[in-house]
């Protein structure tokens, strides 16, 4: 039986939270302070940003991390009735855990297998939101369940994307990515920040992000986990599977990110990875999708491979050698790192200015308006939402 408590409502502190999952050995280290933690409970409104270079942590377990990049397929499910959708995922998730497994007799195992945004439920652009909904996952919930058991048989961390569904957030389609620890708990649930719009040919996303309900999600919330920090016995863990948002990145490096864990699916820009730890001195890991049959309308290899970590210093570590399914293993000197590593140096005397004087193309908070009930109404919708001429 899984020992990952119920999911708390809006209300419950994270104080609470904390101290309703089980203790075992290393919990001191791993309870320790997280006030950016995201949508697990109330957090604070004031950001966790230090004024003199430093930033907050918890001790460390170990003086290397072993990371594990699992670059894997992308197979959609059928999302026509409930009862389909949950034999797709019972798929996607035993050929999930059999990586989970090749990848710890390979190499000498890892201390966390940092997987793409969908290896449960995959992705398809013909859902429609009700058939999106019977492809989410609950979290907590029996696929959590089952991959926090292989967690703890393993001794590491497993860090995933995937749609999911949350009773706070009813007919809401959301991404999260949780942050699951050796001992089978949900550390963390991270939201998408927000939506790539204009890129996709009659269609947008309809997923539910941050930016597209921003203010229930602080109420809910606080304004701390918007710029979501994990702090964890492995590092300070941050994740995002937003493209080209440089500021969004850089706000969690100020907020003592020293392992941004990012995820993509159908490509991505690797200067844009490659600039993140360059810009800001922490390690990037790029997590992409592998050679993906099964999606209607793109070729196999649309997009997949290069899925890589990158240095402090914008140097490549390591990088798939291919487009199939691969693991990309490579360690982190994070107690080495920690011990000499600030916050990035940004100057933003020169620029706040710029900042606040500059709106969006779309204005936060959009969802909380009307659900769009598939990509072609999202694309009509937002197409009328635009502040830009």
């Amino acid at each position: 039986m899984s020992n990952i408590p119920p999911d708390p409502g809006p209300d419950l502190s994270r104080r609470a939270l904390l101290a309703s999952l089980p203790l075992g050995a290393g919990a001191a280290a791993t309870l320790g302070p997280a006030p950016a933690d995201a949508a697990t409970g109330r957090g604070p409104d004031t950001v966790s940003v230090r004024a003199d270079g430093t930033y907050q942590t918890v001790p460390l377990a170990r003086p290397v991390v072993r990371l594990g990049i699992v670059q894997s397929r992308v197979r959609p499910i059928d999302g026509t009735s409930a009862a389909a959708a949950r034999r797709g995922r019972a798929e996607n998730l035993a050929h999930m855990l059999e990586l989970v497994d090749a990848a710890q007799a390979y190499g000498g195992g890892a201390d966390l297998l940092f997987f793409h945004e969908f290896p449960i439920t995959g992705w398809s652009w013909e859902w429609d939101r009700r058939q999106a909904l019977n492809v989410a996952i609950d979290i907590p919930g029996e696929e959590t369940q089952a991959i926090a058991a292989s967690a703890r048989r393993h001794g590491c961390w497993i860090v995933f994307g995937s749609y999911a569904r949350d009773p706070d957030w009813p007919g809401h389609l959301l991404s999260i990515t949780t942050l699951i620890d050796s001992d089978g708990r949900i550390v963390d649930r991270h939201w998408k920040a927000r939506n790539i719009i204009g890129v996709f040919a009659g269609f947008e996303l309809f997923t539910t992000t941050i930016h597209n309900v921003l203010d229930r999600y602080v109420e809910m919330y606080g304004r701390d986990a918007v710029v979501p920090v994990t702090r964890t016995p492995l590092g300070n863990l941050a994740t995002t599977s937003t493209q080209r948002e440089f500021e969004y990145v850089r706000a969690m490096a100020m907020k003592g990110a020293e392992i941004i864990l990012r995820t993509a699916s159908g490509g991505f820009s690797e200067l844009d990875v490659q600039a993140t730890s360059y810009y800001n001195g922490v390690y990037t890991a790029i997590c992409n999708n592998a050679i993906s049959p099964g999606i209607r309308g793109f070729f196999e290899d649309a997009g997949g491979g290069g899925s890589a970590l990158y240095g402090p210093r914008g140097e490549l570590v390591a990088r798939a050698k291919t487009q199939v399914e691969e693991l990309v293993l490579a360690p982190i000197p994070i107690a080495d790192f920690r011990a000499r590593h600030r916050q990035p140096n940004v100057h933003t005397d020169l620029v706040l200015a710029e900042y606040q004087a500059h709106r969006s193309r779309h204005a936060p908070g959009l969802f909380q308006q009307q659900l769009p009930p598939d990509g072609k109404a999202a694309l009509d919708f937002l197409s009328r939402q635009s502040r830009w001429k």
